[in-house]
């Protein structure tokens, strides 16, 4: 992601901050970054031809300024002053990113994801229809109908593991809980009964995206804490757990692997994961060398444990 301070704004920043992920990287990893660029005001549409030269970075990422971390530099107004960049985009088949919310402070934060759709995105959809449109992270039942409205191949939607396990009530069950605070935050259980049902009905329009996000133990817990939930260590097991309370387990390979790098033309990962179902409880103390970072989990066991194979 390139909501990084400074962000990455330009294709030499992209290209500068994936050669540090390289270099970062034990010898026998074999990941591979796909980089992405922070949409301003300011960005230009022959940055969007440069980006796509480079064969690194494979899509631009919308955040609305001020909609959630290091986003203060995002865009104020996108028919205003980004229309011909994202015309460009359509001619460069580079998809938009978009997190999917209005930061007027007179929406309530629990409707800003509804607003967005009828106020941004559905008049995008119907001025570029070629655009390509990840909208990531969706939390509402009003994203998924959307999505579902579109023509598929154009425009599509990555799920979180908290947003499929969580509601809003987990934000203040037994005192005020920092650590499942995120943007878009948790919605009302009407709302994840919805994205649960997309993602687990073999529908090729959603996909994974875990948006997890480590913060320090004291940016969490303080009295203005940061938005974004750590799941990664434990986010291929949420998944599982929830697709096989569904009786969907047979759907999950294609939401984790398959629907995500076939809406982007990406060849899938010929590599395998395997999952083994064992009783597992989180540690009392279970923490991170870096900051004491704090993961995310639905109570406090899980069944589901990932390894390579």
């Amino acid at each position: 992601m390139p909501n990084l301070k400074p962000p990455i704004t330009t294709t030499a920043a992209a290209v500068a901050y994936r050669e540090s992920i390289l270099k970062a990287l034990p010898a026998s990893s074999n990941f591979t970054p796909l980089m992405t660029l922070y949409l301003t005001d300011k960005t230009s549409p022959d940055e969007i031809k440069l980006a796509r030269k480079t064969g690194v970075v494979f899509a631009v990422k919308l955040y609305p300024a001020g909609a959630t971390t290091n986003s203060q530099d995002g865009v104020t107004d996108l028919f205003g002053k980004c229309v011909h960049v994202l015309e460009e985009m359509v001619e460069q088949n580079m998809p938009l990113l978009v997190h999917g919310e209005v930061t007027d402070p007179i929406v309530d934060i629990f409707d800003r994801e509804k607003v967005f759709i009828d106020t941004i995105l559905q008049p995008l959809i119907q001025r570029l229809p070629q655009l390509k449109v990840v909208m990531e992270h969706i939390t509402t039942m009003d994203a998924v109908k959307f999505v579902e409205s579109c023509k598929e191949g154009f425009v599509a939607a990555t799920v979180t593991p908290q947003h499929l396990v969580l509601n809003r009530n987990a934000l203040f069950q037994g005192g005020l809980r920092p650590h499942n605070y995120c943007l878009p935050v948790l919605k009302r259980e009407i709302h994840r009964q919805a994205v649960v049902s997309a993602v687990t009905s073999g529908s090729r329009k959603f996909f994974l995206g875990t948006d997890s996000a480590p913060h320090e133990r004291g940016r969490k817990e303080c009295a203005c804490g940061c938005a974004g939930i750590y799941n990664a260590p434990v986010a291929l097991s949420l998944y599982a757990k929830v697709f096989e309370e569904m009786g969907a387990l047979d759907k999950l390979e294609a939401f984790t692997s398959f629907n995500g790098p076939d809406f982007y033309g990406l060849p899938r990962n010929t590599s395998k994961i395997k999952l083994t179902k064992i009783p597992w409880k989180v540690p009392e103390a279970f923490s991170f060398s870096f900051g004491d970072i704090i993961p995310m989990f639905a109570g406090n066991t899980l069944e589901w444990q990932p390894s390579l194979i």
